[in-house]
């Protein structure tokens, strides 16, 4: 990989990034930013009145602390694969913005990524802007946290509204080694016996086109998708062309379209605990808010994924890295050692 640009160009790939998004609703809207602002502007309630991106962007430390640093290189390093790697920028749908959750009361956008514990962001944004509705993250049950009524996301607002959040709200994004949150998916969606849906949906589908000598059983119900067979389905063109990936597997640049919408905070998955907790103090959350610490049992993790590539040729384990490539590059994850592709 070649040496980054240095941090003027990142600056200014940025700027220019952030341009661009703005001047899409602003070109649909009548009213000018300044108009915008006096209709909608919002008065914050944390530190010296300051908002969440006031707080990370004008912090009254002398030196950053070592979080405070890593998630700054975590902005460069993005900033400077999209200016790299993305030559022509399209302009956003309101389609593209149904997977960001709106928190007015904190003044922040979080877009959610399945299989990168949003779940328990979702539980937490539901205590955060239930207004005292709910306390403790964990007491909410996990299809509760998916009713799509229990949470607004930025599509539903108007283009000033959508503006406004966009300038001034803290945006940030939570993503995960790419084949491991794959196969998160796969085990979540095809090995659990209650997900009836997803093997009617997708399960029969897969087994009729990539299954020789299906059984009657097997296509009724789509109830037993081998991993390769699900692979085999992701590369077929077939796919993508019908209809778009199911978000559990879509890529996440994709789902939140990094390299338009400038993200202020990138969280790992692999720092969960850490970097949730940094987000929660920045929007100046109650004390007894906390992120639920998640089991350590059956999540998938990278030995677990190695096991699940084992019968996958080089030949297909290239072609599913390829298709997965964009979010390495731009989230600054590894080519994962199990992976015969070199």
């Amino acid at each position: 990989m070649r040496k980054s640009r240095g941090l003027p160009r990142m600056v200014l790939a940025t700027s220019l990034g952030s341009l661009l998004l703005l001047c899409l609703f602003y070109f649909q809207s009548s009213l000018s930013p300044a108009a915008e602002d006096r209709i909608l502007k919002t008065v914050w309630h944390g530190k010296a009145g300051r908002s969440p991106l006031q707080t990370l962007y004008y912090s009254d430390q002398v030196e950053q602390s070592s979080l405070q640093a890593t998630h700054q290189h975590r902005r460069e390093l993005l900033n400077s694969m999209c200016s790299r790697y993305t030559r022509k920028r399209r302009l956003l749908t309101p389609d593209d913005l149904r997977h960001l959750v709106v928190d007015d009361i904190h003044g922040m956008l979080y877009c959610y990524v399945p299989k990168v514990a949003c779940t328990n962001w979702k539980r937490v944004m539901m205590v955060l802007t239930g207004q005292g509705k709910y306390q403790d993250p964990l007491d909410i049950p996990a299809n509760e946290a998916h009713v799509p009524s229990n949470l607004h996301t930025l599509s539903e607002y108007s283009i000033p509204e959508i503006n406004y959040r966009l300038r001034n709200y803290l945006k940030f994004i939570f993503v995960r080694e790419p084949l491991e949150r794959l196969v998160s998916a796969y085990r979540n969606k095809f090995t659990r016996n209650y997900n009836t849906a997803f093997h009617k949906r997708y399960g029969t589908k897969i087994i009729r086109r990539h299954r020789r000598d299906p059984t009657n059983e097997a296509l009724e119900h789509g109830h037993d998708v081998h991993f390769e067979e699900f692979v085999y389905y992701l590369l077929d063109p077939r796919t993508q062309h019908e209809e778009p990936f199911n978000e559990h597997w879509e890529r996440v640049h994709s789902l939140c379209h990094p390299c338009i919408i400038h993200y202020d905070v990138v969280g790992k998955y692999e720092t969960l605990a850490k970097d949730a907790n940094y987000i929660l103090q920045l929007v100046g959350a109650d004390a007894g808010v906390k992120f639920p610490s998640s089991s350590k049992t059956t999540r998938t993790n990278d030995d677990m994924t190695a096991k699940f590539f084992q019968n996958i040729s080089p030949f297909y384990q290239r072609r599913l890295f390829n298709l997965y490539k964009m979010d390495y590059l731009l989230f600054n994850y590894t080519i994962p050692s199990y992976l015969r592709i070199r």
